[in-house]
């Protein structure tokens, strides 16, 4: 048998990370994990490809080489996967799709052979047994949530290390909170269920073996969901980062409430995290209360936010508009708390409705449920997806004044300035030679070939660093980076040329 793995294109999203990736020369930012884990659980006697759409174009070839296209894609990818769907059609080969696509909106996808949904240790046994005896269904679904020691490590020969910026593992799946609009819960569970240490120690030697140094990404969407387990865990990466001198920098996603615990940021850090991204929302208590985020509600935002900085982690934020409760001024509100606090990488996208959430749910019921949402949050057409209490207009000029905002080079190196006060940085790693070339790249793209009126902002974060912050020059100098990808990304044509006109780079229009 000879499966073709194919992992689709991602449109250009907040972590995407495209524009940043021309300065550090990689052609990804992330590896399909969840690709390689199937990889992994396929029998060792079929021959097996990956191709990654995101590194490189899928050809011809590649198709007609397979009996079988194996397509793992998330929601934000299905623009992709349409297309490579209906090029297997036209050139009569097979077609198996699985992952949060196909969860979702497996009903759009119906022409494919076959169809796989549910958590692939529970359900590939089977459907590799009725692929390979000729038998296999059109469609094959799981609700089970196995015990992850039957999860195998990636199989990471199937790509080139030389095209991601950082390395992916995963240590647990589910997650103990039920926020209203979060999905996770629906695929994984509410019950975290954990690799055990020695697996996870086994993956990290996995990726040292094959020369691998630098960023890894725990994946969790909330890594600690079981805390007892987690700390346990963390000790044993200590000593594994110390017996091969710290070649890893972890980051990972957690929920807010990891304030609350200093043993575990301590631990956190001294295993060699750097950053943690939390689902931080809103700062409106009520909006909070609306969507059931009561971690949130322990003290206050702010507070919690500069906790975690002192203990040495750079916090990135998620944040969402278009609660039911939200004020009219949440836009300056939300543009206020990411500014003052430092939360520099900052994540601001719209509410949207997800098959199989609470909140998609009480839409349906209430008959405000409009169009599928593309699965970027960002996107504006595609997010929003329901009719918000909300002028919907005024949610979305205030959107678009929220984005133009915070990514202005103003607002964004002034974010990181402020940053900065708070941030105590203590993790011990090694700086690498990616990161020298990372600096020297910096200081063509954003000291030199960057618009005139930018690179002003830059010469002064740099200047600032190297005289009050060179212990966390790494950190500047990868937030300066992301700031030129999110700029490019979010900064609207208009806000562009404002921002031109007063920096003396575009004539003023008349009356202005």
């Amino acid at each position: 048998m000879k499966v073709l793995i194919v992992y689709p294109k991602v449109e250009e999203t907040f972590w995407s990370f495209k524009y940043a990736l021309k300065i550090v020369r990689r052609k990804a930012a992330f590896p399909p994990l969840g690709a390689l884990t199937v990889a992994a659980m396929l029998p060792a006697h079929w021959e097996k490809r990956v191709v990654d759409m995101n590194v490189r174009n899928l050809r011809e070839k590649d198709i007609k080489w397979a009996d079988y296209v194996f397509i793992s894609a998330m929601i934000a990818q299905q623009k992709s996967a349409r297309e490579v769907v209906n090029w297997c059609k036209e050139l009569g080969t097979k077609t198996v799709g699985g992952g949060p696509l196909f969860f979702s909106y497996s009903a759009d996808f119906s022409d494919m052979d076959h169809i796989v949904v549910g958590e692939g240790e529970a359900i590939l046994p089977r459907f590799i047994e009725d692929l390979e005896n000729g038998v296999a269904e059109h469609f094959y679904i799981s609700k089970e949530h196995p015990p992850l020691q039957q999860s195998p490590v990636p199989e990471w020969n199937l790509i080139k290390f030389k095209d991601y910026a950082t390395m992916s593992i995963q240590y647990s799946r589910g997650c103990p909170y039920n926020c209203e609009f979060c999905d996770i819960i629906v695929m994984n569970g509410r019950v975290p269920r954990t690799k055990s240490n020695d697996q996870i120690i086994t993956e990290l030697e996995a990726l040292y073996k094959r020369g691998w140094k630098g960023s890894v990404f725990i994946v969790d969407d909330n890594f600690i969901g079981n805390k007892k387990k987690v700390k346990g865990l963390l000790r044993e990466v200590i000593t594994w980062q110390e017996e091969h001198k710290r070649p890893f920098a972890f980051f990972t996603e957690a929920s807010v409430d990891l304030a609350e615990d200093p043993e575990l940021m301590n631990l956190m850090v001294e295993a060699g995290f750097n950053k943690v991204f939390l689902g931080l929302e809103t700062p409106a208590v009520e909006s909070l209360k609306e969507c059931g985020k009561k971690q949130n509600l322990k003290r206050n935002l702010s507070e919690s936010v500069h906790i975690i900085q002192k203990h040495g982690l750079n916090v990135m934020g998620g944040f969402i508009i278009g609660f039911d409760n939200d004020p009219m001024d949440i836009f300056q509100r939300q543009v206020d708390f990411i500014q003052n606090n430092g939360v520099v990488t900052a994540m601001i996208g719209l509410l949207t409705a997800l098959p199989g959430t609470r909140l998609y749910q009480r839409l349906q019921q209430e008959g405000r449920l409009l169009f599928k949402s593309s699965g970027n949050n960002t996107d504006i057409s595609g997010s929003l997806n329901f009719i918000p209490k909300m002028d919907r207009e005024c949610i979305l000029k205030g959107y678009q004044w929220v984005m133009d905002t915070l990514y202005s080079p103003e607002h964004y190196y002034e974010r990181i300035l402020n940053f900065l006060k708070y941030y105590q940085p203590r993790a011990k790693t090694k700086i690498l030679f990616s990161d020298i070339t990372a600096l020297i790249r910096s200081l063509w793209y954003l000291g030199i070939w960057d618009q005139k009126g930018t690179r002003k902002y830059y010469w002064k974060l740099l200047k600032k660093a190297f005289l009050n912050y060179r212990n966390a020059l790494a950190d500047i100098v990868t937030l300066a980076i992301y700031g030129y990808h999110f700029r490019r990304l979010f900064w609207s044509r208009s806000a562009f040329e404002s921002f031109l006109e007063n920096t003396g780079r575009l004539p003023k229009k008349e009356g202005a």
